[in-house]
Formats: C-alpha cells, sequence, structure tokens
C-alpha cells in the first residue's frame, strides 16, 4: 500500500521468506504463463502462502473491465481468453499436488457470458485430475445474469464465493458499477440453488464504515444462506486508489468475529491479514466436519 511505513500497525508487518519452494512456484507459474490473485492483488500473504504449497489462481486473463477504487488488478481493455488457460492451470495442479483449489477471475463485462464459461471448464478442467480434489470458486457477480450464474452453480464446485467488499453506503465511491443488492442476490442464489454448496462472502474494514453497517451486513448475509465470512483490513494499493480511513484495533477484529457468530452464520474469519481464500481449505474442512448431517 501507499502509506509510509512508520505509519502500518505493527501487526501488518511480516517478516521477508527465503524461500525455494515460493521461488520455485513463481517459477512454475510463469512458464505456464498462469496468473494468480496472490500477485495481481498484492496479496500481503502470497509468499507465505505460497511457502505453504497453495496459491489462488486467476482466470480470464490480468486486466479488469471495471475500476474498483479498492482492487490493485490492472483496470482497462481485457485481451482476448487464452486457450490454453484452463489446461495449463489443471497441469500446475497437478504438479503442487493440490487438495483444494481456489479459483477467482477478474471482471468480464466483454464477455457474452461474463466468464463464466471459462468457470465451468476450468472446474471440468480439474475434475479430470481428480474427483477428490476439492474446489472453491471465487466469482464476479456477472452484472445480474441469474441464467449465467447457474451455469455455474451446476459445475458443483465445493464452495463458491463472492464478496460483498463493504457496506451499502460505501458502494458508489468504489465502484459504479457493481451494487449490494445485486452481489447480495448472487449469494442468495447459490444457496437457493444447491443449498450443499458452501457458500462464502467477504467485506474489507477499515473503508470507513460502522459497527451497526457491519451488524446489517452480517445480519444481510444470514439472510441469504452464507455460511463463511471473511473480514479483512483493508490497505490501499496506492494514492490513485480509495484511502485507508483507519486501521483497526486487534481486538475490534475479535468482536466483530463474535458479533458474526452470534448474528447466526457459521463461521467467520476475523483478522487484519484476512482475506478472501485465507486457510479457504482448512475453513472449508471445519465447517463441512462441524455441520455435516
Amino acid at each position: 500500500m501507499h502509506l509510509a511505513k512508520t505509519e502500518l500497525p505493527l501487526y501488518l508487518k511480516q517478516k521477508v521468506l527465503d524461500s525455494n519452494k515460493f521461488l520455485e512456484r513463481e517459477k512454475l507459474f510463469k512458464h505456464y504463463d498462469i496468473n494468480t490473485v496472490c500477485k495481481e492483488a498484492h496479496c500481503p500473504n502470497s509468499a507465505r502462502c505460497l511457502d505453504e504449497n497453495t496459491a489462488t489462481f486467476l482466470i480470464l486473463g490480468n486486466i479488469c473491465s471495471r475500476g474498483c477504487l479498492f482492487c490493485a488488478v490492472e483496470k482497462g481493455k481485457p485481451e482476448a481468453v487464452n486457450k490454453n488457460e484452463v489446461h495449463s492451470i489443471a497441469s500446475v495442479v497437478k504438479q503442487m499436488r493440490l487438495e483444494y483449489v481456489v479459483i477467482t477471475s477478474v471482471c468480464r463485462d466483454d464477455l457474452e457470458d461474463f466468464g463464466a464459461g471459462q468457470f465451468v471448464k476450468t472446474v471440468d478442467a480439474i475434475r479430470l485430475l481428480s474427483r477428490d480434489i476439492k474446489i472453491e470458486l471465487l466469482i464476479p457477480d456477472f452484472c445480474g445474469s441469474l441464467d449465467t450464474l447457474k451455469t455455474v452453480i451446476k459445475s458443483r464446485p465445493e464452495c463458491i464465493g463472492h464478496n460483498l467488499e463493504t457496506v451499502p453506503r460505501l458502494y458508489s465511491l468504489l465502484n459504479r458499477i457493481s451494487a449490494y443488492n445485486r452481489s447480495l442476490e448472487v449469494i442468495t442464489r447459490i444457496k437457493k440453488n444447491d443449498s450443499s454448496i458452501c457458500v462464502k462472502s467477504g467485506i474489507m474494514l477499515g473503508l470507513g464504515e460502522t459497527e451497526d453497517e457491519v451488524r446489517q451486513v452480517f445480519e444481510d448475509l444470514k439472510y441469504a444462506g452464507c455460511d463463511i465470512v471473511t473480514l479483512g483490513q483493508y490497505l490501499s494499493p496506492s494514492v490513485k486508489h480509495f484511502p485507508v480511513k483507519r486501521f483497526l484495533e486487534l481486538c475490534e477484529f475479535e468482536r466483530y468475529r463474535e458479533i458474526g457468530l452470534n448474528a447466526g452464520l457459521k463461521h467467520v474469519l476475523s483478522g487484519p491479514l484476512v482475506r478472501s481464500s485465507y486457510k479457504a481449505k482448512e475453513t472449508y474442512q471445519l465447517v463441512r466436519q462441524k455441520y455435516s448431517s
């Protein structure tokens, strides 16, 4: 982010890893021309996650068709969809021997199906490797197209996430294309169409939201059928992006976790470095084991 290091809370400062595994993974991704949200979104956990042999794959290129003011991913006119992308990801999943795979994408409002077909193809390619591999998708809102959403749901990944990102009041400041109610409808439709799928969402904290507004988001997500919610500290990627309004205290993250659980959500991950796919495998397994009938 663009703030001086002296302004950052101590909890955001991490040790630099000197890891051969990290370098090997970076080389592997480059060889197959694969994008990861870890790199493109400047995730603060990327080095640690790669060292632990996990990553979140970014499909449909690395240029987003939207201009969200909180996101580090490059914005502009997206390139043509890479036809080899799906098979390349499957090859990397095999080489990394992943048991749990997280797939997300840039927004592709320029495509007729908004990129949904590429999600389905990626799921199918991974299923061909092994039916035992668990798959989590973090999807965009597909411009509110319910038919498009259904095609992704029918591919039956174990978990589908869609982030609300922030409270309703701040939507117009961060993204003039997305809409809170539309995103909430995505979450609702996933659970209504296939109740067996674990549903996930997340918001960023430190954008100027109030506690009452966060409480309302929890209530909305509970009513929509969301199972897992992630809460993390917002970090502004640059001076051109939306500024951080406040750094939360560690005790506030714990308080929000308790509020979310008291609202009836099955699982809440809350912490300064928590991101959408933070401990994705462990969280999915915990929720499944705890709530499986």
